[in-house]
């Protein structure tokens, strides 16, 4: 343990904590001292751990990146006669119509029937369930078009409109597993370019991309869940959502850093929710990745209340002490082999050049931090003019004293089949 990190155990027993009730009462009365990540860093630096948890009674932290575990549910509300969807298209992109009979789930990464997908490879994935949901978002009109097998209570078999947001009784984001904690930075050994949910990543680590707002990163702030839990209110789309339950992949685990580097884990997610009339398609941005395919850029923002010096010591570290492992995608990745390559601090990884196995590669961002700290900014003024206040959770998410142990998915014979 790092000394600043022993020292705010010593400061912390003098320091009374503070209340999710307390802090909301003074969000309440206009009192409340609101301060984004960065203005945090800064503020620590000059003044220490101990004063600024004193001073300061919330965090704001963002983030803006490619999220594909992400889609919405609608319910698009009865036709005369009724009919049971049993297969569903909106704007050509396939549905999920598995629920009751005009509900139904959109995934950002479904495409259309008629897409070529990787056959001319790489293939362009103009567009997908994101790109309905920004359409959605934004006003535009959605063509729906519906089968169903005939019931007699629902004895329409098919159905061709037109429709737009407005005209739906419910219209919700759900994201099973949005703003992680710490992607890794990816680049690619081998000798041909790859197409990658992290981007084109040329031959013989030619580039490498990262895609995590590091020092504005949400789940870096708070990275031993100690203020993060179900019920969270947060910034979800440019509206107002919460988090659910921890996200799908949520492994918080510390992983082997610098010995200089603070323990900090990663690998946590979030699945979160949020009213899809009440959000901005500046924030939710249908997006195609060359050769992988379309997903659905998303807008997370969430407050940090810094209720003690901990809390605060965490949400104060900067990009020089928060680093991301290099992962190989040409072998280790799809192989699903450990990564050999280390980790490597964000201050270098945001400088533009890192160097690897002595070679010298060019870095880039998937994740837009001017857009993440602009959420930050946002989320501080939500709070500091009373209009938001903090959500506090029913029960925290699991941190990695719960053990969490990914499973992985096996080929097994028969015996276990039949089983």
């Amino acid at each position: 343990m790092r000394g600043a990190e022993r020292q705010v155990k010593k400061r912390r027993i003098s320091l009374p904590d503070k209340t999710f009730q307390e802090i909301n009462a003074k969000i309440k009365a206009g009192k409340a001292v609101v301060v984004t990540a960065e203005e945090l860093i800064q503020l620590v630096a000059e003044k220490g751990v101990g004063r600024a948890a004193r001073e300061v009674d919330v965090v704001t932290t963002g983030t803006f990146a490619p999220m594909c575990s992400s889609g919405a549910y609608f319910n698009f509300g009865h036709s005369a006669p009724r009919i049971k969807f049993h297969r569903l298209w909106l704007n050509g992109v396939p549905a999920y119509a598995g629920l009751a009979a005009v509900d139904a789930f959109l995934g950002a990464t479904a495409l259309p029937d008629e897409d070529p997908l990787n056959m001319n490879h790489p293939g362009e994935f103009r567009y997908g369930g994101g790109h309905v949901i920004e359409e959605f978002v934004a006003g535009k009109p959605i063509r729906l078009k519906a089968t169903g097998y005939g019931t007699d209570c629902y004895p329409r078999r098919e159905i061709e409109t037109v429709i737009t947001l407005g005209d739906l009784n419910e219209a919700v984001l759900f994201n099973p597993r949005n703003a992680y904690q710490n992607y890794a930075c990816a680049v690619n050994t081998g000798p041909r370019t790859l197409y990658t949910y992290m981007g084109v990543l040329r031959p013989h680590s030619g580039n490498a991309h990262f895609s995590t707002s590091a020092q504005l990163s949400p789940l870096l702030k708070d990275p031993y869940f100690r203020t993060i839990g179900v019920g969270t209110r947060i910034f979800l789309g440019g509206g107002t959502g919460y988090v659910v339950h921890h996200g799908t992949q949520h492994f918080p685990g510390i992983p082997s850093l610098p010995a200089d580097a603070p323990r900090i884990p990663s690998g946590g997610t979030l699945a979160v929710i949020g009213d899809l009339k009440r959000m901005s398609p500046q924030w939710l941005r249908g997006t195609s990745m060359l050769g992988y395919g379309a997903t659905l850029s998303v807008g997370v923002g969430v407050p940090i209340p810094l209720l003690n010096e901990e809390i605060c010591y965490y949400a104060s570290r900067p990009d020089s002490d928060l680093y991301a492992p290099v992962i190989d995608f040409a072998e280790d990745y799809p192989n699903r082999r450990p990564g050999k390559l280390g980790m490597i601090s964000y201050a270098e990884l945001k400088s533009g050049r890192i160097t690897l196995q002595g070679k010298e590669v060019p870095t880039a961002p998937l994740s837009s931090y001017s857009k993440a700290r602009e959420i930050c900014g946002i989320l501080k003024e939500w709070i500091a003019s009373g209009k938001f206040l903090l959500g506090e959770p029913v029960t925290l998410l699991p941190g990695p004293d719960a053990g969490i142990i990914p499973k992985t998915l096996e080929d097994r014979g028969p015996e276990r089949r039949n089983g």
